[in-house]
């Protein structure tokens, strides 16, 4: 059995930054994510993406905003269990909660904070025949390391922002590109657009519009597929095929947890704390959903603060605890390091 102060169920950036707020509070985490490493979203689909409202951040890569926050937190020591799925909670008498995951890992924690991103994302895989004989053989759904594509031919479908980003991205890195949309038109950034068309005038990108992916062929990978264009269907070559149809988000065995769901996501309290229905339990990040709610990073940044408020008010009743700036009071690590100002020097003048 696993125990530890607040339990954090998603590992993404708003669950890494709980540890270091509840750290603050002097509170212990451990932390569940069905991926295999911490980061959600940031580190499984998009690492390589730069993202551009993180304070002081003018542009970060999604993977070393994980990072960062990786390093910002791990002198408060947190724990994880990665790989596995919170499967049930179930609530004790003395109001505590066990969390069991899929694999049977047993969590025991005082309160549970759900950050689980948009839950868990399956891809939308186009209906092919044969797509699961060739999956992780050459057909890819999400794109995690682009040099995986270095000087090979690649085939991208897709006519929103990821199709077009990594066919712009991969124009520097693959031997050739090509990008197949059903539609002339695309729902992407009107800038990433434009520089699709840019690149396809310089011939380092292959546009085939309008046109579908209709087949697959290979002999243990895949070797080509099939387009069809109006009346005409031809085979064309490729390394690696990567239809990016967008990720359909689910709540999981979440949704079975008796919390108020509205709309795929958790309903909280936002006028006070974003605690869900169940007392302890807690819903951060892009999950829950309140009156206003934007689903943004750094708004789940500020959650996981009045979050681990009130919990330090439910683990400590009636303790009171007063808010220092970080400044004055400097951060002390659970594994005994200290960061904090240097002191003013203090001299008298004649």
């Amino acid at each position: 059995m696993i125990k530890t102060d607040i339990l954090i169920i998603g590992a993404g950036p708003t669950g890494l930054f709980t540890v270091f707020e509840a750290g603050l509070l002097k509170l212990k985490c451990h932390l569940i994510d069905a991926l295999p490493q911490p980061g959600g979203q940031c580190s499984e689909i998009y690492p390589k993406k730069p993202i551009y409202d993180i304070p002081a951040y003018p542009e970060i890569l999604a993977g070393d905003l994980t990072d960062k926050l990786i390093e910002q937190c791990k002198q408060f020591e947190p724990g994880f269990t990665l790989g596995e799925r919170a499967e049930t909670i179930d609530k004790q008498e003395d109001g505590t909660f066990i969390v069991i995951t899929n694999k049977g890992t047993k969590h025991h924690a005082p309160i549970v904070a759900i950050a689980g991103g948009l839950g868990s994302f399956e891809p939308r895989k186009p209906l092919l025949e044969n797509i699961t004989d060739y999956e992780d053989k050459g057909i890819e759904y999400i794109i995690k390391d682009p040099e995986f594509y270095r000087y090979k031919k690649v085939i991208i479908a897709g006519g929103g922002d990821s199709a077009l980003d990594w066919s712009i991205f991969l124009s520097d890195v693959a031997s050739k590109v090509t990008l197949v949309h059903r539609r002339n038109e695309f729902r992407g950034h009107l800038d990433s657009v434009d520089k699709v068309q840019e690149l396809k005038n310089e011939g380092k990108i292959e546009l085939i519009t309008p046109a579908e992916v209709i087949g697959l062929e290979g002999d243990g990978k895949i070797q080509a597929i099939s387009i069809k264009k109006g009346d005409e269907t031809f085979q064309k070559e490729c390394d690696h095929f990567v239809p990016l149809f967008g990720l359909s988000p689910k709540l999981g065995p979440i949704a079975n947890w008796g919390l108020e769901i509205e709309k795929n996501a958790i309903k909280v309290d936002n006028a006070l704390d974003y605690q869900t229905n169940i007392p302890g339990i807690f819903a951060i990040g892009d999950i829950n959903t309140y009156p206003g709610k934007l689903k943004l990073i750094l708004c789940g940044f500020h959650e996981a603060t009045l979050m681990c408020q009130a919990a330090y008010q439910i683990i400590n009743p009636g303790k009171r605890y007063v808010l220092k700036y970080t400044t004055v009071s400097g951060v002390d690590g659970f594994d005994g390091t200290r960061k904090e100002a240097p002191k003013a020097v203090v001299k008298k003048i004649e």
